[in-house]
């Protein structure tokens, strides 16, 4: 593969375990850099875990300048205050890499399982055998949170590719829709 035309980084928010995928993009091919976790469990302190997310996500970003940050979204579940946690991981993630300069985007996971397999109700068993065959992966992750991650990054960089085209063709505002369309327009 040649110079990588982009960079991104992938992350899977956890309070516990919080997964960070990492790709370069050279023309329309990708290939792993690294992947891996940051384990939080050890610490008790819930403003220890958010210092610890912020610090993986700035060396990640000062040892491979990302192009690009994509988070997946937190799912909307029953437990309140798992929820309230996420968000917090989640927030303290984005706004590192907002303070990098990274444009941040987020994707569900419904999106994301989409985007990998075809099926946006695949399971993590499903994900990881896709990513292994989409980029010849050989050894089997620990945790998942690594390869949730390593999707999240794959996810954006398919979304980028078919976006750019159509946003391309379809340079258009307000007044050009208006133009194409005066039977749409009531004048008041």
């Amino acid at each position: 593969m040649q110079t990588p035309d982009k960079i991104i980084l992938g992350i899977d928010p956890g309070t516990v375990v919080m997964g960070y995928g990492i790709i370069a993009i050279a023309g329309k091919s990708a290939r792993i850099i690294d992947m891996g976790v940051l384990k939080l469990g050890q610490k008790k302190d819930a403003y220890q875990r958010l210092e610890l997310i912020h610090l993986k996500i700035k060396e990640l970003i000062d040892k491979y300048s990302p192009h690009s940050f994509a988070i997946e979204s937190p799912f909307f579940g029953k437990n309140i205050q798992s929820m309230l946690k996420l968000g917090r991981a989640q927030g303290v993630a984005i706004a590192t890499a907002m303070s990098a300069g990274l444009q941040v985007t987020e994707y569900s996971p419904k999106k994301i399982k989409l985007s990998i397999t075809g099926n946006g109700n695949a399971d993590k068993e499903q994900i990881w055998k896709m990513l292994q065959h989409l980029l010849q992966l050989q050894d089997k992750p620990k945790f998942f949170d690594a390869t949730d991650a390593l999707a999240v990054a794959l996810c954006h960089f398919y979304e980028a590719r078919s976006a750019l085209p159509v946003m391309k063709k379809n340079k258009s505002s307000w007044e050009d829709f208006v133009k194409q369309n005066r039977e749409r327009v009531r004048q008041m």
